[in-house]
């Protein structure tokens, strides 16, 4: 069962709630999909099943309170933590990826904090790390908020409003169209893809110092 499914089966204030929590829970450092159950929650509210305010309120309220009992996390376990979750968790908090997300923090500031709402590595990592890399409060608490209402917020309006136009589109759209659609779809994110693997590559790791 796919997770908008599995939602439609949950009554619509309790899809809200879920949407906050699982959110939150992500925020905090905890690896779950909390992109897919907002997408989804957008969806169901593009079909008339939630009310898509509410979703967008409960993510927003989900991200910026999650990321605010990271960075209370992060500040109190310090890197040590991290080390400790990296050998019980490589594939999300390994080396490689604390090293990269440091290298972030040192080159953006507080700017890691708003756009690592939009990547999903830094959305789990940011709260802790801004914490633990002791990050004055005030400004992680001006870019978890406005990070948080524009990630949640523009996603669920965003989805909700082309999945509107979707449903009036595919009721006179044919087959052939909809896999022309799909295809170029498909090609365009490939190519976003390849080209963002490219800048990544081209990006000279450099360690920090911690002297």
């Amino acid at each position: 069962m796919h997770v908008d499914e599995w939602l439609q089966t949950i009554p619509a204030v309790w899809v809200c709630v879920l949407v906050g929590l699982v959110i939150g829970l992500e925020s905090l450092g905890i690896p779950l999909p909390g992109e897919i159950v907002l997408v989804s929650s957008s969806l169901l509210a593009a079909k008339g099943v939630v009310d898509p305010l509410w979703v967008g309120v409960c993510a927003s309220v989900g991200a910026v309170v999650g990321d605010s009992i990271g960075y209370a996390i992060g500040r109190k376990g310090g890197k040590p933590m991290f080390d400790r979750l990296g050998r019980r968790f490589p594939k999300h908090f390994g080396p490689d990826h604390i090293a990269k997300a440091e290298r972030y923090f040192a080159r953006y500031g507080m700017w890691t904090v708003f756009f690592g709402r939009f990547v999903a590595l830094l959305r789990i990592l940011a709260g802790p790390l801004a914490g633990a890399l002791r990050m004055p409060y005030w400004r992680f608490l001006v870019a978890n908020v406005l990070g948080g209402i524009a990630w949640a917020g523009g996603t669920t309006a965003v989805i909700y409003y082309l999945g509107r136009v979707a449903e009036q589109w595919l009721k006179g759209f044919s087959w052939v169209g909809l896999a022309l659609a799909v295809l170029c779809g498909v090609t365009t994110t490939l190519l976003v893809k390849r080209r963002a693997a490219k800048l990544a590559a081209e990006e000279a790791p450099e360690p920090l110092n911690t002297a």
